[in-house]
């Protein structure tokens, strides 16, 4: 979508801004994990897989489908990840996602990117409402949420399948007349 940023200050220290094909070997690394590892979109975290998971994103943004962020420090070292997905015109709708890499994690890194992410997402992309899930056994991603605004709307059944279990997902939400969730420090 041409005349949306690319870049935008979360908070001092903390910003979003467009992945580009330099950022592959941090994303090799988050993948690496093995928290991470289960969610990636291909078996097996390679260079090559990383370049064409940013390669898919990058896509995705210059279709309009989809806008993904790398959330980083005052050093450009990569944190993070946020992202509008599954963009859907017609009803002005997205779907927000989310990770952090490990050194990352409980420093307040994803909600506040989430926070940030959503607020352009209805300024900049004129999105409507956004939606989010997460696993119910992820009571860390739910915090996320919550402390990014989203409410909980309901509860999906057996949505995902990770290593031929199944997991019930939470789904929340967030439309642009809601009122902006308060920032705190550490979330």
């Amino acid at each position: 979508m041409r005349g949306v940023r690319d870049r935008l200050e979360v908070s001092p220290g903390l910003r979003l801004r467009r992945w580009s094909p330099a950022d592959a070997g941090a994303v090799l690394a988050a993948f690496a994990e093995p928290v991470m590892a289960r969610q990636a979109a291909e078996p097996g975290v390679t260079p090559a897989a990383a370049r064409r998971w940013l390669e898919a994103r990058a896509e995705q943004w210059d279709a309009g489908s989809g806008y993904a962020f790398a959330v980083v420090d005052a050093a450009d070292v990569v944190l993070g990840h946020v992202a509008v997905g599954s963009v859907e015109r017609r009803h002005g709708t997205g779907w927000v996602s989310y990770w952090t890499t490990a050194a990352a994690r409980g420093r307040g890194v994803a909600s506040g990117g989430c926070r940030a992410v959503a607020a352009w997402a209805f300024e900049d992309a004129g999105l409507f409402r956004l939606e989010l899930g997460h696993r119910v056994d992820n009571p860390a991603s739910c915090r996320v949420a919550r402390a990014a605004g989203f409410a909980v709307e309901g509860l999906q059944r057996r949505r995902l399948r990770y290593d031929g279990v199944r997991y019930d997902v939470e789904l929340h939400a967030r439309l642009a007349t809601d009122p902006a969730p308060a920032t705190r420090p550490g979330g």
